[in-house]
């Protein structure tokens, strides 16, 4: 079958186009241009832009020039000069390069192929599928065996299966074990197989990324120490992951460590090891120091002091290391002058290093002070891994404990949004409306880019049948964007001054300007009970890395992040979460038949029966945010699909577009009952290294 890449709708393999969406299935898109190119074609007749799905590929084991065919396809050819170009026998993977790894060997090589059908689904990605199928036809019948023990049509039936009993090559299983634990650093596999005495690995190209090696060595880039550290930390963070296989190794080579557009160290593959002779961290210490000495880079002394602590091995625990790095980082921020001082008299630390990471939003309730916001975001230097955690739990209380947690200013480093609708499959109209403003502000200069931006998105789900809720929604949106328009948007942009975002009174003065709109209409036509119609609402504002929330209704905002995984920040205003909140048990507030009610909703009634939830948080780590409709959040769908659907949307190589289709779909797959209303909005943060200096 053919995967549309926009809607990813399955086609038979015979459509040259989706009938779905009329994507072509025949050609690639320029991520640039936008023309349309051959998939043989590397780079765009246009605009030279590369515009073919590129792999890197690792063939180890005896390197055959000719060979059965076989249904996964392993012959291969040394050149694209050879009589056989291809990787494969169906002639999928087209060798560009052929290349030798630093240390080669003879069992095994490295190649850049071009995917020639790249809308078809892999084989690792067929066996996944199949997996899966498989899984919830096995619950299935564990199900009718449990219900129906006494019909022996049912009784007999038999497990299937898995499909993971197909044997899959050796060196896939590292990628496969961490899979799960989906972390940006680690590169995609996109398939595996074995034939012929060859295990052959494809996994995603990050050869345009540039090597750590390299940045660190480039005395015109000035990078300072503090960035250095966060690249330690992070391979301390990396560190106990790839313990679990036995892939440490992958972080002790010059030539797989480099550097992504987050400015996040990023493996160009894995590295197996043995488990009876795995790397320590002293020469993860002695990796360092090399850096270090290639560059005849300054260090600092306690810097100096780390390394050398690593290789003597005072430093024996992933605790240890992360807690010195914590201390250095704190004495980089800290005062000139602040060491030389008593106690009694230290001067008060800036007012971001006393904020919380983030603003709970139960903590920022709709009455509070319109000075909420904070003029400048932070986050800590610290670990998101629970392996980390267990750790410094197993050893008790350390000296590290009395260390103060270093607090960092951060900076938007990227900010991409998606949104769509779709009018679902029982429905015969869309009453869901949304709207997206945007004006971002982009500074380059020798040390990395920043992004200032100032942005508006908002979600509306109508209530009140054909011609009335769809009027509802669309008004409320177009009332909303007028307001914000004159009453934010069009303020000097980017004064570098505290409070730029609206603050709660601002907010509620908005949404009740919405609810306005949509009553008076109601009471010039004469709109009566069910016929008022109505919307619900969600709605969220960015300036830099901040982010105000208007809520009304059961419309959603979720966050995921990498530490805190997924979170629904709003609360449904519905009659059961109301009797919730007046301390009902859970499972009688939703036993009653009026459980799914609003309790709010704009339009149907007067100001004095609307009150929005306002909250404020920060943007502090990379973030995906998720605006939604119930159409797509019924069911818990985004709970039970949070790893193969969002997970993967906060990495800067998946297409966000393409994602937020992704979830229409399957929203369309599991329920489909309603209209499907999705905005995502990925930022990426990092530390403000200018602000620091």
């Amino acid at each position: 079958m053919l995967v549309c890449p926009n809607c990813q709708f399955e086609n038979p393999n015979t459509n040259k186009f989706c009938q779905e969406c009329g994507t072509s299935l025949t050609q690639n898109t320029c991520p640039e241009c936008g023309s349309l190119v051959p998939f043989d074609s590397v780079n765009c007749q246009d605009c030279g832009a590369i515009a073919g799905v590129i792999w890197w590929a690792i063939v180890t084991g005896s390197l055959q020039e000719s060979g059965n065919s076989a249904s996964a396809g392993a012959t291969f050819a040394e050149s694209p000069a050879s009589s056989n170009p291809y990787l494969d026998t169906q002639k999928r993977y087209r060798i560009l390069e052929s290349f030798a790894p630093a240390s080669e060997t003879a069992s095994e090589k490295w190649l850049k192929v071009l995917d020639c059908q790249p809308f078809q689904l892999s084989m690792l990605e067929a066996l996944t599928k199949q997996e899966l199928e498989a899984a919830a036809i096995e619950s299935s019948i564990s199900f009718k065996n449990q219900v129906k023990e006494t019909d022996s049509s049912v009784a007999d039936l038999k497990p299937l299966p898995s499909v993971r009993s197909i044997t899959l090559p050796e060196i896939a299983q590292p990628y496969l074990a961490l899979q799960d634990k989906y972390c940006q650093a680690l590169p995609m596999l996109h398939d595996a197989w074995q034939q012929n005495g060859q295990q052959i690995l494809l996994l995603e190209d990050r050869s345009q990324f540039p090597l750590l090696s390299d940045l660190w060595q480039n005395e015109e880039l000035a990078i300072p120490q503090l960035q250095l550290l966060h690249w330690f930390y992070e391979m301390v963070e990396l560190w106990p992951i790839l313990e679990t296989v036995h892939c440490q190794q992958s972080l002790l080579e010059v030539s797989n460590l480099r550097v992504d557009e987050d400015q996040a160290i990023s493996l160009q593959r894995l590295y197996p090891g043995s488990a009876n002779a795995s790397p320590t961290l002293q020469q993860l210490g002695q990796f360092w120091h090399m850096l270090f000495s290639q560059s005849e880079r300054t260090q600092l002394g306690a810097v100096s002091l780390m390394l050398a602590d690593l290789e003597a091995g005072n430093l024996i625990t992933i605790a240890d290391l992360r807690s010195r790095i914590e201390a250095i980082a704190h004495d980089l921020q800290a005062p000139p002058n602040s060491t030389m001082m008593p106690d009694s008299e230290t001067p008060d630390l800036p007012d971001s290093t006393e904020l919380p990471a983030t603003i709970p939003p139960s903590e920022v309730e709709a009455d509070c002070p319109a000075d909420i916001s904070t003029p400048v975001s932070s986050t800590r230097l610290e670990t998101p891994l629970d392996e980390l955690a267990a750790v410094g739990e197993d050893e008790g209380e350390s000296e590290s404990d009395d260390l103060p947690t270093v607090v960092l200013p951060m900076q938007l480093f990227s900010l991409e949004d998606a949104g769509r609708t779709d009018i679902g499959r029982q429905r015969d109209h869309n009453e869901d409306y949304f709207g997206i403003e945007t004006q971002v502000s982009r500074l380059e200069s020798p040390s990395g880019k920043t992004i200032h931006a100032r942005n508006l998105y908002i979600l509306c789900d109508g209530i009140g049948g054909h011609a009335g809720g769809e009027v509802a929604s669309a008004l409320a949106v177009d009332t909303l964007r007028r307001f914000f328009q004159e009453k934010w948007q069009s303020s000097p942009f980017f004064p570098n001054s505290p409070g730029n975002l609206p603050g709660p009174e601002v907010l509620n003065e908005a949404v009740q300007l919405a609810n306005k709109a949509i009553f008076d209409v109601n009471q010039q036509n004469a709109r009566s009970g069910s016929g008022r119609m109505g919307t619900t609402l969600v709605m969220v504002l960015i300036q830099d890395t901040e982010a105000a929330v208007a809520h009304v209704g059961d419309s959603r905002l979720y966050r995921y992040t990498r530490k805190r995984g997924l979170e629904q920040l709003t609360v449904d205003h519905e009659v059961g979460q109301r009797e919730i909140q007046r301390g009902v048990d859970p499972e009688i507030a939703y036993a009653r038949p009026d459980a799914y009610q609003l309790t709010q909703a704009l339009g149907p009634r007067d100001e004095h029966f609307i009150k929005p939830d306002v909250q404020y948080f920060e943007l502090n780590e990379d973030s995906l945010l998720l605006l939604c409709s119930d159409g797509l959040s019924d069911n818990d769908l985004l709970e039970n699909h949070c790893k193969s659907h969002l997970e993967p949307l906060l990495s800067s190589q998946m297409n966000l577009d393409q994602g937020v289709g992704q979830l229409i779909e399957l929203a369309n797959q599991y329920n489909g009952h309603d209209n499907i209303t999705a905005i995502a909005i990925r930022a990426k943060v990092r530390p403000n290294l200018d602000h620091l200096r």
